[in-house]
């Protein structure tokens, strides 16, 4: 049960196991429950971000458990961490409208594949936790790119 659980949610419900780009895949999943809890439950970036940060400590138990059972430091199927990421970077949007949201989505996806220091040096933590938190960082810098376009008009 725990180990069909950890898969569940690190795998966020399958996207994970996409068979190009999961890491995309598993942004994308995020984006679009993001839009669907704004468009159906009113709730506004900051929530979306406070979701994304209370499913950090979830996410290090699934992705540790995920990564001890398969015997890889970071497999591709674990894409809780992007989900994390994805949301955590949505909560820098001041406005949420079509532009915000691909931007929020762009920017995760650049960021967490260039990995700004000290985004790269976080993923060698051990287990669970450096598959996370280099998506965390990533998050947090696009937050607050998202941020700054959006204080400057550019959505």
């Amino acid at each position: 049960m725990r180990s069909k659980a950890a898969f569940a949610a690190a795998t966020w419900f399958g996207s994970g196991y996409a068979p190009v780009a999961p890491g995309t895949a598993g942004s994308l999943a995020a984006l679009l429950i993001a839009i669907g809890l704004r468009h159906w439950l009113g709730i506004s970036a900051l929530w979306i971000g406070a979701l994304g940060i209370l499913l950090i400590a979830p996410g290090i138990w699934a992705a540790g458990v995920v990564a001890k059972e398969i015997g890889r430091t970071d497999p591709q199927i674990v894409v809780i961490d992007e989900v994390v990421g994805q949301w955590i970077t949505i909560a820098g949007a001041g406005t949420l409208n079509w532009k915000s949201w691909l931007g929020a989505f762009a920017l995760f996806r650049v960021l967490d594949m260039w990995k700004p220091w000290p985004a790269r040096q976080l993923e060698a933590l051990h287990g669970g936790t450096g598959i996370v938190a280099d998506d965390v960082m990533a998050g947090i810098y696009g937050a607050l790119v998202l941020f700054a376009a959006g204080y400057l008009n550019f959505y």
